[in-house]
């Protein structure tokens, strides 16, 4: 098994997983709380009671797709969505992948997705195609599916690529704006877990994802327009005052890229991204898989590693995740 693919599982589940965790804590507070009290490492308690190192349920439905998929052929097959499903209710009823067994701070169109789950409609039906249902919660768990074979193909094939993002994303967040922001995040890791720096990856995804969507040929075409600023590359250029950290699945993507893209270590990365406020731990979850994959888990600070929740877990589940692309291919 590559080396490098172990260690890109490990740097992306325990990146996104330190960055969640920086970000409980601080959950719902403003950006003019984080500017008179920012935050600078692992904290105890704040807004759910939770130990330091604690994480929410963006790692909790991370761990459960990534689970998924390292089952046998997972990572070569279009994934077992009733697997997921069945993973999604344990982890709502049961506390099943959960920091500290008990599952907290759930998503309203997740929790009501799962519901559908439970009375039987089919995973790929189960999230709103609602524009209004447009939050973060494919967004933040999204991640391990880079580590698919489709994915990780060296000639991309969008269509496929986009079929597999839209079937697993619609588990929970069914409209194509969620989708197209899943689709575009996952283009940006390809490129990071390839070696390219955040500016390549992020000017490849635009090189890629621009020509693609004028085609015309998928239904996130019309959603193109609120992601403007991210695939027309101006994104970088605006100051933070122009960068929002609602829970909104556009405002956390281009949350997540200007960390990536401002900063130069994973430290400074995720601290940005929680320091921006609001929905701080999953702009902290997406923005640390980015980075984990960027600088590998030996940038994560060693003493935000050490009080992390179930860290020998996540690194069984990332091993074992990596073992899948490779027994796959």
């Amino acid at each position: 098994m590559p080396d490098s693919l172990i260690s890109a599982a490990r740097g992306a589940l325990l990146g996104l997983a330190v960055g969640d965790a920086l970000g409980v804590p601080v959950e719902f507070l403003s950006r003019v709380a984080r500017r008179q009290d920012p935050v600078t490492g692992m904290r105890a308690y704040g807004t759910h009671h939770q130990p330091a190192g604690t994480w929410s349920d963006d790692s909790s439905l991370t761990f459960c797709l990534a689970e998924t998929l390292a089952r046998p052929n997972g990572l070569t097959n279009t994934p077992d969505l009733n697997d997921f499903a069945r993973r999604s209710i344990n982890w709502l009823d049961n506390d099943y992948w959960t920091a500290t067994n008990q599952t907290f701070d759930v998503g309203n169109a997740t929790r009501q997705a799962i519901y559908r789950l439970q009375r039987g409609v089919e995973p790929s039906s189960a999230g709103s195609r609602s524009e209004s249902d447009n939050g973060n919660g494919a967004l933040m768990r999204i991640l391990p599916l880079i580590f698919h074979q489709t994915w990780l193909a060296e000639n991309l094939d969008f269509n496929a690529a986009w079929a597999l993002t839209e079937a697993v994303a619609s588990v929970t967040h069914g409209h194509p704006r969620s989708t197209l922001g899943c689709f575009l995040y996952l283009l940006v890791a390809r490129g990071l877990l390839i070696g390219n720096s955040p500016a390549d990856a992020f000017l490849q995804m635009r090189q890629l994802a621009n020509p693609w969507l004028e085609t015309g040929s998928i239904p996130a075409v019309v959603e193109a327009k609120y992601y403007r600023r991210v695939l027309a590359g101006t994104l970088p250029d605006q100051p933070e005052s122009a960068i929002s950290s609602s829970g909104y699945v556009v405002d956390t993507l281009e949350a997540a890229l200007w960390c990536l893209l401002e900063h130069n270590t994973y430290a400074a990365t995720v601290l940005a991204a929680v320091n921006l406020g609001d929905d701080t731990d999953t702009t902290g979850a997406v923005a640390g898989g980015l980075a984990g994959l960027t600088y590998g888990e030996a940038a994560i600070p060693a003493e935000w590693l050490g009080v992390l929740a179930r860290r020998a877990d996540i690194e069984d589940l990332a091993a074992r995740l990596a073992k899948g692309a490779v027994a796959d291919k």
